[in-house]
C-alpha cells in the first residue's frame, strides 16, 4: 500500500502524494526494486489526495503512476469515463489495464475465492479470539507501555500503608476496567469526572479527598483526533496539574502520544505512564504496571515536545506483586480448566453451598479467579469477586501463626517453649502451663477438639440477661450478634473454662481449637496489642490486603458479606458480617483461631507471601527459615501437621488435598467451607471460598462430594498437561 505522502526526494512536483507519483509506483517499486505483487493505494477520499484533485482526477492518476487496486474511490462512473478517455489519448493501454486485471484475479484465485466457500457461523466468536490471540493482544499492550516520569522511584508503588490512594478517572465511567484493576491491588477512594469537570465538582473532589497523599488518574480523552486537541480539555490538564501542587500524582494517560504536548508541565508529574489508546486490555495492565504486577519498558516512538523525545522511557521488572492474566500465560490451555466450573456449579446445583470463589495462581500469576452463585439460595445477589467471606480456621495461619513466626524472628518467642512460660499469671500451676507449645500447635498436646462455651451463657435456651444486653455499654462492650452484646470480663470465664476442662489421656494427634485462646493471650502480653489491630499492621495494611480483617461490617457494606448461617441455637438470629465460630464472637468477634474475613484475592497476598517463605510487593515480613520450620511437617510420620499449618497426607487421599500436590506444600481449611493452599514445590497458590454453612452448619456435602479436592485434582492435571497451543 503506497501512502498519501509528500516526499520531495522522490517526487519534486508540488502536491503530488507518493500515491499519484509514477516516479515511485512505477519507477521505484515496480522498476527499481522488482516488485511484482499487488499495489494498493491509500484511500482516496482522504484530504491528502483528494484536496486537490476532483473527484475522478484523482482516480485516473492513481491509476497512471501504476496502481493496481484503488480504494475508496469517490466518483466512480466519471472515473471509469476519464480513464476510458486516457486510454483513447494513449496515455495508458488496454493491455496495461488487462494485464492489472489479471494480477488481481490470479491473486483472487490463489487464496481460493473462485471456489465456494462458506464460513461456519458456530462458533464462530470463539475461532477468531482464541485464547492466544488474546496472549498476544495482551502482550503487544504490556510491551508497549511507556514509563514517561518516576519521580523518586514512585513506581512501582511501594509501602502501602503509609499510602492513602484515591483514583480519579476523567472521560470514562466509575469502575472502568483502569478502576477495577487498581482495586485489586489497594484499598482507593473512587471519583469519576468528565473531560469538563465543573468547579463545583473539582470543589467536592478536594473537599472528599483533604487526606490523600496520593492520586491516581487514568485520562480518557474521547478521540485521537489533531483538530479536536487529541480529545484533552483545558479543564482536565488543569485538574490534573492542580491536584500534583500538593499531592503526588501518578498518570495513566490513554490516548496519543501527540497529545502529551499539551501538558506543558508533564514534567512536574511523580509518574507517567503512556498507554497509547483507551482499550480495556490496556488500562487493565497500565494499573497492574503501576503495583508492580507487571514491568514496564517500552519507549515512545515518536518525538512530541521538548519534554518527550523519541525513543524515550524507563523500564522496571514485574513480579513484585500478584499479575492478573490467563493460563496460557502460564502454560496451561484455558479448555483445560474448564472442568472446575463444572464442578463449582455442581455444587450448588446440589446445595453444597449457594456460591464460592475461586483463584488459582502459579509463578505469582493469578490465572483464574472467578466467582459462582449466589450469597443465599434465594438467588437474590450473586457473588462477586470483591465479596467478603468468613475464613474460619484458616484464621489460625494468617493471623495467630502469622504473628507467632514474627515474634519467632524477634526472638520473643520460641516454639519449643511451654505455655506457662508467656503466661504464669493466668494458667497458675494447671496443667495448661506445661503444655509444649510445638506439640499443640501440630495438634498432639492432648487438647479437647472443641468447647462449646456459649451452653454456659443460656438460660432456659435463650441468652442469660446477667451475661448479655441488647444495646452496647462499657460493662458489655463486645457484640456477638445483632442486638447481643457480652459482659466484657466474661473472657476470664472462658480461659477459667478452658482450665477446668481436662487433658486427654492420649497425647496423639486430634484437631483442637482450644490451644488458641491461649495464644491470643500471649500474644498480646507480648505486643501490649490486640490481635487485630496487631495483625493489620503487621501484614494486612502493607500487603494491601484490604478486606482481610476481623469485625468487616464494621468497614464494608453488608451486601458484600454472605450469610454464615440462620442460627437457631445461640444467637438466633442470621449470623452476617458477625464471625460464624461461636467462641470467636464471644471475644467480640476477635479470636486465635476464627473471626478473620477476607476475599479470595486478598487472602491470596497472603498466602503467596507465605509460599515466596516471607516475602511479597518487595518487602520481607518474615525469614525464611522461620517459614520453613512452621510450615514443616513437625512429627512425622504419626502426624502430618505443621506448627499451626496442615499439610497433605500424601498417601491415603483422606486429608485437605489431593495427592497431586507436592510434599512441600501447606495451609488450612476452615469450617464454613474454606480451602486455603499454597504449595511452593509447584509455585501454585489455590483458594476456594465458600458459605456452605449457610442456612445450617451441619450441611456437610461439601466435604461428602469432594469437590475442593476435585478441584485441586483438575488444576494439577492442568498443569502437567502443558503445552496450550
Amino acid at each position: 500500500m503506497v501512502a498519501h505522502l509528500y516526499v520531495p526526494a522522490l517526487e519534486k512536483a508540488e502536491n503530488t502524494a507518493t500515491t499519484l507519483s509514477k516516479k515511485v509506483v512505477s519507477g521505484l517499486l515496480k522498476k527499481d526494486m522488482a516488485f511484482e505483487g499487488l499495489v494498493f493505494t491509500d484511500a482516496l477520499n482522504m484530504q491528502g489526495v483528494s484536496a486537490f484533485y476532483k473527484p475522478g482526477e484523482v482516480e485516473l492518476k492513481a491509476l497512471l503512476a501504476g496502481n493496481d487496486v484503488l480504494l475508496f474511490a469517490e466518483d466512480v462512473p466519471n472515473a471509469i469515463n476519464l480513464i476510458k478517455g486516457a486510454i483513447a489519448r494513449g496515455e495508458i493501454s488496454q493491455a496495461d489495464i488487462d494485464q492489472r486485471c489479471r494480477k488481481l484475479l490470479l491473486a483472487k484465485k490463489w487464496v481460493g475465492l473462485d471456489r465456494e466457500r462458506l464460513v461456519k457461523t458456530e462458533g464462530l466468536m470463539q475461532d477468531l479470539h482464541t485464547p492466544y490471540g488474546k496472549l498476544i493482544q495482551r502482550k503487544l499492550y504490556q510491551e508497549s507501555l511507556t514509563l514517561l516520569e518516576n519521580k523518586n522511584e514512585i513506581l512501582p508503588i511501594t509501602d502501602l500503608e503509609k499510602k492513602t490512594i484515591a483514583i480519579v478517572t476523567l472521560g470514562d465511567t466509575m469502575n472502568n476496567p483502569f478502576m477495577q484493576s487498581v482495586s485489586r491491588y489497594a484499598t482507593v477512594k473512587k471519583f469519576a469526572l468528565g473531560l469538563e469537570p465543573k468547579g463545583s465538582e473539582i470543589g467536592r473532589l478536594i473537599e472528599n479527598t483533604r487526606d490523600v497523599n496520593l492520586f491516581i488518574i487514568g485520562l480518557h480523552p474521547f478521540t485521537n483526533a489533531p483538530k479536536d486537541n487529541y480529545g484533552l480539555t483545558e479543564e482536565a490538564i488543569g485538574l490534573v496539574n492542580q491536584l500534583n501542587q500538593s499531592r503526588e500524582v501518578v498518570l495513566a494517560y490513554f490516548g496519543n502520544a501527540y497529545g502529551l504536548r499539551h501538558f506543558k508541565g508533564a514534567s512536574l508529574l511523580d509518574g507517567l505512564i503512556m498507554c497509547y489508546e483507551n482499550s480495556s486490555v490496556g488500562q487493565d495492565l497500565a494499573a497492574q504496571a503501576i503495583f508492580g504486577g507487571i514491568g514496564v519498558e517500552g519507549t515512545l516512538p515518536v518525538n512530541v515536545s521538548e519534554y518527550f523525545h523519541l525513543n524515550e522511557g524507563m523500564c522496571f521488572s514485574g513480579g513484585m506483586r500478584f499479575e492478573y492474566t490467563s493460563p496460557e500465560a502460564v502454560g496451561i490451555r484455558s479448555s483445560n480448566l474448564d472442568k472446575i466450573d463444572s464442578l463449582a456449579l455442581l455444587g450448588i446445583r446440589e446445595k453444597a453451598y449457594p456460591g464460592c470463589q475461586i483463584l488459582i495462581a502459579k509463578k505469582g500469576k493469578v490465572f483464574y479467579n472467578k466467582s459462582f452463585g449466589f450469597h443465599t439460595y434465594e438467588n437474590n445477589r450473586p457473588v462477586r469477586e470483591d465479596d467478603i467471606y468468613d475464613l474460619a480456621s484458616v484464621t489460625k495461619i494468617t493471623s495467630t501463626v502469622a504473628v507467632l513466626m514474627h515474634l519467632t524472628d524477634q526472638e520473643k518467642f520460641k516454639l519449643d517453649s511451654k505455655l506457662g512460660d508467656y503466661i504464669p499469671e493466668i494458667l497458675d500451676s494447671s496443667v495448661y502451663s506445661k503444655i509444649n507449645i510445638r506439640k499443640m500447635l501440630a495438634h498432639e498436646a492432648g487438647l479437647v477438639p472443641w468447647i462449646p462455651f456459649y451452653v454456659k451463657t443460656l438460660k432456659n435456651g435463650l441468652p442469660d440477661p446477667r451475661i448479655y444486653r441488647t444495646t452496647p455499654s462499657d460493662s458489655f462492650p463486645y457484640r456477638v450478634a445483632e442486638n447481643l452484646y457480652i459482659l466484657k470480663t466474661y473472657k476470664d470465664s472462658i480461659i477459667k473454662e478452658i482450665k477446668s476442662t481436662p487433658l486427654r489421656n492420649q497425647r496423639n494427634y486430634l484437631y483442637s481449637d482450644v490451644g488458641y485462646y491461649l495464644l491470643q493471650e500471649i500474644i498480646q502480653k507480648i505486643t501490649g496489642k490486640p490481635l487485630d489491630v496487631l495483625t493489620d499492621s503487621l501484614f494486612f495494611k502493607p500487603l494491601g490486603a484490604t478486606t482481610l480483617c476481623y469485625n468487616p461490617r464494621k468497614q464494608f457494606p453488608l451486601d458484600r458479606i454472605p450469610p454464615e448461617e440462620d442460627d437457631k441455637v445461640f444467637r438466633r438470629q442470621l449470623i452476617q458480617g458477625d464471625v460464624h465460630d461461636q467462641g470467636a464472637a464471644m471475644l467480640g468477634g476477635v479470636g486465635g483461631h476464627a473471626g478473620l474475613f477476607a476475599s479470595a484475592n486478598d487472602l491470596a497476598k497472603m498466602m503467596q507471601m507465605l509460599m515466596n517463605y516471607g516475602e511479597y510487593g518487595g518487602r520481607r515480613y518474615l525469614s525464611a527459615q522461620v517459614v520453613k520450620e512452621y510450615t514443616g511437617c513437625q512429627f512425622c510420620p504419626t502426624n502430618r501437621r505443621g506448627a499451626g499449618f496442615d499439610r497433605p497426607t500424601m498417601s491415603d487421599g483422606l486429608g485437605p488435598t489431593c495427592n497431586c500436590v507436592s510434599y512441600e506444600s501447606f495451609g488450612h481449611t476452615g469450617f464454613t467451607g474454606i480451602t486455603a493452599w499454597a504449595d511452593p514445590g509447584e509455585d501454585i497458590i489455590y483458594l476456594f471460598l465458600s458459605n456452605r454453612s449457610y442456612p445450617i452448619a451441619d450441611n456437610n456435602k461439601i466435604l461428602k462430594m469432594g469437590l475442593r479436592t476435585d478441584i485441586q485434582q483438575v488444576i494439577y492435571t492442568a498443569i502437567r498437561k502443558g503445552n496450550p497451543f
